[in-house]
């Protein structure tokens, strides 16, 4: 693993204004992922996680601190070059799935090569390798209303992967799913994660599904509240269970 972190998050401190009262939903956030690392952020909901996450993919603006994205400061790109800063380091993987529902799996998994302007072929073949990586092979041509929930989440990783971004940030990425599917699609992101040497941010309530990282970042009222090694992979992160300020 590289001693060089591929993302930073140094003091993000994120408030809202409901009304007259401004609420604070995250208290200086300092954190770091690896190339070929995969972390868990666990808490329970309200803790802040998803919109930390959110932050640190560029679809939210921090109040106060920075995101650091392989030397670029996340702050000082404007939204007009954000989108395509998104989708050269950034994949993202959805609770929801977020497909769209006139489209087929094929359309939606290459649904960021349009956006990049690759030529149809290059955006069917892509996408005939990776959704046949994926177990859907045979599904390409079925919509997301004719499909599980396991497989429409098959879709999303594929979508999030296609481009072959630095990061892969997953929002609950099992949250809708039975053990057995959980199982399955944690095993086939974290592979592919590995293989490709991309760096995964997964946010979660459940600690069995956090353990399947190589550390677990422990949140709670917006702050960082401990660090656990999970031992799924050499690290030179230790826990730390001190909380901040």
């Amino acid at each position: 693993m590289s001693d060089k972190p591929i993302l930073q998050a140094k003091e993000i401190i994120k408030k809202y204004r409901l009304g007259t009262q401004v609420v604070s939903v995250l208290n200086g956030i300092n954190l770091e992922a690896y190339p070929g690392e995969v972390v868990s952020i666990l808490g329970t909901s309200g803790c802040g996680k998803t919109t930390f996450l959110n932050i640190a993919a560029g679809l939210e603006r921090a109040t106060k601190g920075e995101i650091i994205i392989d030397g670029n400061y996340l702050n000082k790109i404007s939204e007009k070059r954000m989108s395509s800063f998104r989708r050269k380091y950034i994949g993202f993987v959805f609770q929801l799935y977020n497909l769209i529902p006139s489209m087929n799996a094929l359309e939606n998994a290459v649904l960021p090569l349009v956006f990049e302007g690759a030529p149809p072929q290059e955006r069917e073949k892509k996408g005939r390798e990776l959704l046949k990586i994926m177990g859907l092979g045979d599904r390409l041509k079925h919509k997301p209303n004719e499909m599980s929930g396991g497989q429409r989440q098959r879709i999303s990783l594929a979508r999030a992967m296609i481009n072959n971004p630095r990061i892969i940030f997953a929002d609950e990425p099992t949250g809708n799913l039975d053990s057995r599917t959980t199982e399955e699609i944690l095993d086939l992101l974290i592979s592919t994660i590995r293989r490709n040497g991309q760096t995964l941010l997964m946010v979660t309530h459940d600690i069995e599904v956090a353990r399947h990282g190589d550390r677990i970042i422990e949140m709670a009222d917006g702050m960082i509240i401990g660090e656990i090694n999970t031992g799924n992979r050499p690290l030179s992160v230790e826990k730390n269970s001190s909380k901040p300020g």
